[in-house]
């Protein structure tokens, strides 16, 4: 079979194709370049208006507006879902479940429980409607007291309005419980109180109040509560005990105080005394001597810098008995703190989230009955009492048998050579006694009364 016979038209675009194939060539040999394809930059999109920025940007102030408006309206209405209780909830969704399937059903039972749901309701939101005009006062006396001392509260509600008014309840919370307290009829201008015991079985801070009028239903679908008082905090302080005087600190200190103590070499000058042998020749006031026609020698008054810091370990972990040892070492620290604030010393107590440095007796207990037991990291804990107190002339560190002596070494050793360093251990299992270890005086208590005995022992002698 022979082959087609080429057109007319083939030929010539042959033609054409060989001539520019020549053209292009230079010489032989040489592989012919490729035809360049260009290809069309596509064209980047317009940025899009920002369309919903100037709805937004009109319609707010046309929505601030709105709110402004309807505020009026919508505040009664957020206030009256507020009173509904979770059973009222249950009942307005009955009342609607039962009007809608009956509407829809034609069941007139339905209805009924849907309507009669819906009036119960509204007849308890018509209870709750109205503020009693009464004035309440709360008071907790005293305020602060140690554990285990009597502590009680009065409630007076008086009738402020020109006419009698029904039984109210009023509530207030104490601590994690609350008192409830159904007042009487009262007439115009009447007053009523109520006496009640707060317990103050441990330490802490007990938060009395806010007083609250309770307004609502025998069935506890709406429950209105208003806000009288504010809360009064009353704190139960540790347990503490009466202690010799501590007397530690570093002594001819020009910052000092002036102690009743007699010296023979001392920066404040008391009186002339007769020499004695042994007496310093220094001090022998010779003006004086020449006058009385025997030698006169002056003695002096110590004065002492003395500045307790102690830093308390509330980590029931680092404790055998766990927190009965935690609060016995806290009503230590708070035994010291009471002993060096009547000498008239500064004092420093540091203890997880509470801190309390160079201020009242009062002040200091109650920094203590706040003090929180938990982990906390007790090399930190001695550098924060450290920046409080860089003038330390005592420091006590309070932990139990559990916490590792290294760490109580490393946390002590934050403080000046010449701070007197005292580990005070608190164990119910273990022998009250007194140790010198690695330059640091280690105290072991069971209970808060071997502190008077143990501070003899290691301090005083």
């Amino acid at each position: 079979m022979s082959a087609p016979t080429p057109t007319a038209e083939q030929t010539t675009r042959r033609a054409d194709l060989k001539g520019a194939a020549s053209r292009r060539s230079p010489g032989r040999g040489r592989m012919p370049s490729l035809p360049t394809i260009s290809v069309p930059r596509p064209r980047l999109p317009q940025p899009v208006r920002d369309t919903g920025g100037r709805l937004g940007g009109s319609l707010g102030p046309r929505w601030q507006r709105l709110r402004e408006g309807a505020a009026p309206v919508l505040g009664p209405v957020s206030g009256f879902l507020r009173w509904i209780s979770p059973l009222g909830w249950a009942v307005l969704a009955l009342g609607v479940t039962g009007w809608v399937v009956g509407a829809e059903l034609g069941w007139a039972e339905w209805l009924m429980i849907g309507a009669a749901s819906l009036a119960l309701l509204g007849c308890c939101l018509l209870l709750a409607v109205g503020r009693a005009n009464v004035s309440i006062r709360t008071a907790v006396d005293p305020v602060r007291v140690t554990v285990g001392e009597p502590a009680t509260g009065r409630i007076e509600v008086t009738n402020r309005s020109r006419r009698g008014m029904l039984p109210l309840l009023v509530e207030l919370p104490v601590g994690v419980s609350a008192a409830r307290f159904t007042l009487p009829t009262l007439g115009a201008g009447k007053a009523h109180e109520e006496l009640f015991v707060v317990p103050t079985s441990r330490r802490g801070v007990i938060p009395v109040g806010p007083a609250k009028t309770v307004q609502g239903d025998p069935l506890g679908l709406v429950r209105r509560t208003v806000r009288w008082t504010e809360v009064t905090e009353l704190f139960v302080h540790p347990r503490t005990i009466s202690l010799e005087s501590i007397g530690a600190g570093l002594l001819r200190d020009l910052e000092g105080e002036t102690t009743q103590d007699l010296s023979m070499s001392d920066l404040a000058f008391h009186a002339l005394r007769e020499y004695q042998p042994g007496d310093d020749r220094r001090y022998i006031h010779w003006r004086s001597s020449a006058k009385a026609g025997r030698l006169l020698v002056r003695q002096f008054l110590d004065t002492r810098r003395s500045h307790l810091t102690m830093v308390i370990d509330a980590d029931p972990a680092s404790y055998s008995d766990g927190e009965d040892d935690v609060e016995t070492g806290i009503s230590a620290a708070a035994s010291l703190a009471v002993r060096a604030i009547m000498d008239e010393q500064d004092t420093t107590v540091v203890s997880r989230r509470e801190k309390a440095s160079r201020t009242t007796g009062s002040l200091t207990l109650d920094a203590l009955a706040r003090v929180e037991l938990g982990p906390q990291d007790l090399f930190a804990l001695t550098g924060e009492a450290f920046a409080l107190a860089p003038d330390t002339s005592i420091a006590f560190l309070i932990t139990g048998a559990h916490r590792p002596f290294i760490e109580v070494q490393r946390a002590l050793g934050q403080f000046e050579t010449e701070v007197h360093k005292v580990v005070l251990t608190v164990d119910a299992r273990e022998r009250v006694g007194v140790k010198h270890v690695a330059g640091l005086t280690l105290l072991t208590i069971r209970e808060l009364d071997d502190l008077r005995a143990v501070l003899v022992s290691g301090l005083m002698t």
